[in-house]
């Protein structure tokens, strides 16, 4: 968790302390900004799509009725429990493309062009991802521990994937007009 995020930052990092002033970085910046934008559009619309499949099945088990709540693909399909994705890679890569974005990030690696050694620039960086996967960790788990909570109640799960599909959207759509953060 952040370290997709981390490393395109120490990417943009080193990149730019190696090549200052050759490299376009307002021209990257903007594309990168466009890309995530375009990005989070597509994951609000899959999670949107998603929150509409949603279905809550009572079952019985050892006696006792409870519901589950499943994920219906297509009609006439089975129903499938939530699982965790199997691999980090899409998670990562998100990340990745996302600290190649937006000016902030640039403004945070300012200091490390002004450190008078690489083996500075490189603890700063280091410092700067580690604190960038500690901020990952607490926001996820705070969106992971809500949806959990609320997972037995589809009323108030559903609700909570479609507004964070609504702010996916919305930010998406922010990016993509050029007023990244």
């Amino acid at each position: 968790m952040g370290a997709g995020h981390a490393s395109g930052v120490a990417a943009v990092g080193i990149l730019l302390l190696f090549l200052r002033g050759v490299l376009p970085v307002e021209f990257i910046s903007g594309f990168s900004d466009r890309l995530v934008g375009a990005l989070l559009i597509g994951i609000g619309l899959w999670a949107l799509r998603k929150a509409l499949q949603i279905h809550a099945h009572d079952h019985a088990h050892d006696g006792h009725t409870h519901q589950h709540i499943h994920i219906h693909a297509k009609s006439g399909q089975t129903p499938q429990r939530r699982t965790p994705p199997s691999h980090p890679t899409p998670p990562s890569g998100i990340g990745t493309l996302h600290g190649f974005a937006g000016s902030s990030h640039f403004l945070a690696i300012i200091p490390a062009l002004a450190l008078p050694t690489n083996a500075l620039v490189v603890t700063y960086l280091a410092c700067y991802g580690i604190g960038t996967i500690l901020a990952m960790m607490v926001f996820s788990s705070t969106i992971g521990t809500v949806a959990t909570r609320y997972a037995g109640v589809v009323k108030i799960y559903r609700g909570f994937m479609f507004t964070c599909s609504a702010v996916a959207i919305l930010v998406g759509c922010v990016w993509l007009a050029g007023f990244g953060f």
